[in-house]
Parts: C-alpha cells; sequence; structure tokens
C-alpha cells in the first residue's frame, strides 16, 4: 500500500530542490513508496508526484488491478490499452495537471525512448532526478536496518553451508546453484543479485560473471552473494582457499582483511564517504598493492544492491546515522588472484553497525 508518510517526505525534498514534480518508472523508488515491486516491459507505467502534494500515476490495463490494490481508490490513475497506445494518457494527464513549462525530475526506471515520446505532449522541462530519490532513501529506519540484519543472517548461514560443499572437482556454477538454494532455503525471499564464483585465476575480476571453471587444488574462490528480505537486501564476500595458500596469498589476505576491518572502525556520523575509502585505501598502498584496489571500498544498499551512498574518493558526502553500505576494499592481481572481504554495515552515531558476520578469519578447504 501507499505509504503516506514516505511519498510527504518526497513532496518536501521536491519543495526543498524547487522543484515542480517527478516522475518514476518501475524501480525500486516505487516499491519504496508503494510497494510496487520494479517489474519492467516495454509497455510505459509512471507514477508522477508534483511538489503541490498532488500525484497520479499511468498504467497500462495489463498492470491496472494491482496498482489500484496498491495505490488505493483515491488515486488517479490513466488508465491505456495495447490497441491505443500511452500517447492520449500524456495528453490527457498534461491538461489536467497543467504540466507544460513545469521542472520534472527523472528516475532511472524511465526509458530514454518513452521520455522521447513523452517529451513531444508534456512540454516539461526534463531533470536527473538522482540526488531527489538518493535522498528520499539514504537513510534507514530502526525497521528498515532490522530487516536488513536478518538478510545479513541469511547470507552468513549461506556461507556457513555452501563452504562445506566446495571441493575440488565441482564447478563454479554447481557452487552458484547451491549458494541459490541455499539463500532461499535459509529464509530469502529471492537473490539480490547473481552470485559470483570467482575461482583461481578468474578471482582478480572483481565481477566476474561467468561459471565454467572447475575447482582444483590450492585455488583461491572469491565468493559473492546476497538476498532480498521482504524487500531489503544483503550482500557478502568471503575468500576462501582450497588448499595451504602461498605466502604471498597469506599476505594479501591479511592485507584485505585489516583494510576492511579498520575501515569498519573508522564508520561514523559526522565524517565524509571518501575518509571511509581512505582508510582503507591507504593501508593497501602502504604494502606495496594499491594499484591492485581497483574498486571503491563500497556502495549503498537498501532495497537496492547498489544506492547511495558510495564510499569512494572524491565523495565528500557528510556519514548520517541510518545510512547503509558495503565495506569490501579488495586486491585484484591480474593473472594471478584477487581477495575480497565485504561486509554490510550501518552508521549509528559514533559506530557501525555491522550486519554481515560469518567468519571472517582464514578459511582453508
Amino acid at each position: 500500500m501507499l505509504d503516506k508518510s514516505r511519498l510527504n517526505k518526497l513532496v518536501d525534498i521536491l519543495i526543498e530542490k524547487n522543484v515542480d514534480g517527478c516522475l518514476m518508472g518501475p524501480s525500486h523508488d516505487v516499491e519504496y513508496l508503494a510497494g510496487i515491486k520494479p517489474f519492467s516491459d516495454e509497455r510505459f507505467r509512471g507514477f508522477y508526484v508534483l511538489s503541490d502534494g498532488r500525484w497520479f500515476f499511468i498504467c497500462p490495463e495489463l498492470y491496472y488491478e494491482e496498482v489500484r490494490g496498491a495505490l488505493g481508490e483515491e488515486a488517479h490513475i490513466y488508465v491505456w490499452s495495447d490497441g491505443e497506445g500511452v500517447l492520449g494518457c500524456f495528453e490527457k494527464a498534461k491538461a489536467d495537471y497543467s504540466l507544460d513549462g513545469k521542472s520534472l525530475a527523472i528516475n532511472e526506471g524511465v526509458r530514454a525512448i518513452d521520455l522521447i515520446d513523452m517529451s513531444e505532449y508534456m512540454k516539461c522541462r526534463y531533470i536527473n532526478g538522482d540526488a531527489i530519490f538518493e535522498e528520499l532513501r539514504i537513510k534507514k529506519s530502526e525497521e528498515e536496518a532490522k530487516l536488513m540484519a536478518e538478510a545479513g543472517r541469511i547470507a552468513d548461514r549461506t556461507f556457513e553451508g555452501v563452504i562445506k560443499f566446495i571441493k575440488p572437482g565441482v564447478s563454479e556454477k554447481e557452487i552458484a546453484n547451491k549458494i541459490k538454494e541455499l539463500l532461499i532455503e535459509f529464509g530469502g525471499e529471492e537473490l539480490s543479485f547473481e552470485p559470483i564464483v570467482a575461482s583461481g585465476p578468474n578471482s582478480s575480476k572483481p565481477h566476474y560473471n561467468d561459471d565454467k571453471r572447475i575447482i582444483e587444488e590450492q585455488d583461491i574462490i572469491v565468493l559473492d552473494f546476497g538476498c532480498r528480505y521482504k524487500g531489503y537486501c544483503s550482500d557478502t564476500s568471503r575468500t576462501v582457499f582450497v588448499g595451504e595458500p602461498t605466502e604471498e596469498q597469506k599476505k594479501v589476505y591479511e592485507i584485505c582483511l585489516r583494510a576492511t576491518t579498520e575501515a569498519k572502525k573508522a564508520v561514523r556520523e559526522g565524517i565524509a564517504a571518501e575518509e571511509v575509502d581512505k582508510v582503507a585505501r591507504d593501508i593497501i598502498t602502504k604494502e606495496g598493492y594499491g594499484q591492485y584496489f581497483i574498486n571503491r571500498t563500497g556502495h549503498g544498499i537498501g532495497m537496492a544492491v547498489h544506492e547511495a551512498p558510495y564510499i569512494k574518493h572524491g565523495n565528500k558526502q557528510i556519514l548520517e546515522t541510518g545510512m547503509c553500505f558495503s565495506v569490501e576494499p579488495g586486491i585484484y592481481i591480474p593473472g594471478k588472484f584477487g581477495m575480497r572481504i565485504e561486509d554490510i554495515v550501518m552508521v549509528d552515531g559514533d559506530k557501525a553497525r555491522v550486519f554481515n558476520n560469518s567468519n571472517r578469519d582464514m578459511v582453508i578447504l
């Protein structure tokens, strides 16, 4: 159902930013406001909210029943059929709400081709709404934090389960499938993203997306996975070893673990996001591996697995209680190996509240 307090917060942000209104396509923003999941297809759907508090929805008749159920009987919904198309709804909404000449912030769920068509009928000033929607969702309530903590516990149990399955001769794909199975078995509603299982030389690719390699003796395996629980995501990475690691691998693991640990210790209200990144980056650079730390230290997480705030160099955004993000510094040496240890944290006054707590010590299988 529509959350009126969240809708009012969005209106307040629009007023503060001096923007006349916004348009949200299928997205986590709409899910956050009304519980409508972000499934998208070629049919235009749009949730319009204006700074004077009025709002309406443009919806294909195929989705009308679920949209009406989510928004309630008071909602003004323009409905269009496959036969007639959406353009007439643009024309009607423009006239009903006097939208010509207004500024309209667009979220990431609006397709460019739909925006081009719409702009022929609604002569608005269209602007990038990222900052508006980031501000809307960036600070989590205690209720949201509890859901994220549960998603984290599911990921923790999954890690403890999957390491019992890993051995020489199984494939990356089989491990990924086991992760998926366990995430759902332990209470996840769905995946927050496709699991990454990067073994041997593939471990140096931070977002490796293949699954064909067979696990061998003396392999390093980076596992990265998460689920959604009641709409909120978990995301955790652990690095495990099949057989005894080399001295260099032990050293690199210790550096990554120390970088993650110290970065989490640095998290508190009032510092800039880039300061947390600097703590991790300085540790890895001092040890001589700075050129192999090619990712940001972290990304925000909530209903989306990647959202604000971004923990990276140059981001001077001040951290506030309720902001949730990953801490995942890594070292990736091309052609050799890579490692990372990732936890999700929430800023909680002068400390970080940690949502992932599976074993961070070196795991040798």
